[in-house]
């Protein structure tokens, strides 16, 4: 009777555990479904990229808390971390999109395309150079998401399109190299990014501000694969300081047509005494808006003769030979635009007057008289400064 009782008393035991342990994978199970069922509903940006990159955020989102307010003389500095950085964006090129419908979507952009936080103070001032010229249509993709971006860094920055005036061979990096001269003489920016058109930044953890040496952030672009291509690469998207811009004596002015100028550009950075900063290929990602090689941007054929004479020609070709002269200075409600005459490898030429207009409906006008002001940025004057 006795060993009955103790059989039935395990048994009971034994039922009981089962109980237990069935109820708590129930109420896992439970919470899982529950946890799935909100995920579905639940509007939140991603932490990191899908592989296709097609995942991420409306950049537009977190800007709705901003507005203006007034006028104080003593704002607190921005955090050291925008709270308003949310990571991958979502980057699409809608049909029919607008200059108007960019300016609309950006209240807080004033004239000549300057921000700066309206309830702090920022703590970077980074100038946008963007070398330019019959590109309309991906400016605007470009200025459709680069003005929200910055806004969620909360930096105080303007944007720059320097545009080549005229009909002859492109030259991207002489171009940039104007875009610094010209965006210090209106503000001291502590920081300069270099920006292609057609590159469109996919993730706002990658800060457009400057590093303790020359910064390549276009580290992953879809166009390689989200990888970098090779080593010395410094193409796309790069940023400088005044003083690392002086030291490698900015980019080279003599390579006209597509290609080669990247690449010198990093043979700089390193004769300069100085190595690349990246981001990390999670934040470094850029979507490229596929297009043709541009009319008058043909491939430069003796690129390559010329980097194998950078280390020679370094320090005689850059910011302390450039010469250019200023066609207009026209500041319209998202950037300034500034047109300039490059000439030819055989110097300063007269400009085409067939290809001066800059920007889809923007008739550039004569350049403001505006007194420069003084930079750290000593280099050749121009002809016409």
């Amino acid at each position: 009777m006795v060993k009955l009782q103790s059989k039935w008393r395990y048994l009971v035991m034994f039922l009981g555990v089962q109980l237990v342990v069935m109820a708590l994978l129930s109420r896992e199970g439970y919470q899982r479904r529950v946890s799935y069922f909100f995920r579905i509903f639940r509007k939140s940006e991603p932490s990191s990229h899908a592989r296709n990159g097609t995942n991420g955020g409306d950049v537009y989102a977190n800007l709705s808390v901003l507005a203006r307010s007034p006028a104080k003389e003593d704002l607190p500095y921005c955090p050291k971390k925008s709270p308003l950085i949310g990571g991958p964006i979502r980057v699409t090129f809608p049909m029919g999109l607008t200059f108007a419908e960019v300016e609309r979507r950006n209240p807080l952009v004033t004239r000549g395309g300057r921000y700066q936080p309206p309830n702090c103070e920022a703590r970077h001032r980074t100038a946008i150079i963007v070398p330019h010229r019959n590109r309309e249509h991906h400016l605007k993709f470009l200025l459709y998401y680069l003005h929200p971006f910055l806004q969620r860094q909360q930096l105080n920055y303007g944007i720059y399109v320097i545009h080549q005036a005229g009909d002859y061979t492109f030259n991207r990096a002489k171009l940039m190299n104007i875009g610094l001269r010209e965006a210090m003489r209106e503000e001291d920016w502590d920081c300069l990014f270099f920006h292609d058109v057609d590159l469109i930044p996919e993730d706002d953890r990658n800060t457009y501000t400057c590093d303790v040496y020359p910064k390549h952030a276009a580290i992953a672009m879809d166009k390689f694969g989200y990888k970098l291509p090779y080593k010395m690469y410094f193409g796309g998207v790069s940023a400088l300081t005044p003083q690392q811009y002086l030291k490698m004596n900015g980019f080279p002015n003599n390579y006209w047509g597509w290609g080669g100028e990247d690449d010198d550009i990093g043979i700089r950075v390193s004769l300069a005494g100085m190595v690349i900063s990246r981001p990390s290929l999670n934040v470094g990602r850029y979507k490229m808006i596929k297009h043709k090689l541009d009319e008058g941007n043909e491939r430069n054929p003796e690129r390559f003769n010329m980097l194998a004479k950078t280390r020679q020609t370094w320090k005689q070709d850059g910011m302390n030979s450039l010469e250019y002269a200023l066609v207009s200075r026209d500041y319209q409600p998202l950037y300034t635009n500034i047109t300039v005459n490059i000439g030819t490898e055989e110097g300063l030429d007269p400009p085409s007057k067939t290809a001066d207009a800059p920007v889809e409906g923007h008739t550039p006008t004569s350049a403001h008289a505006k007194k420069d002001k003084q930079t750290n940025i000593v280099s050749k004057d121009t002809p016409d400064h």
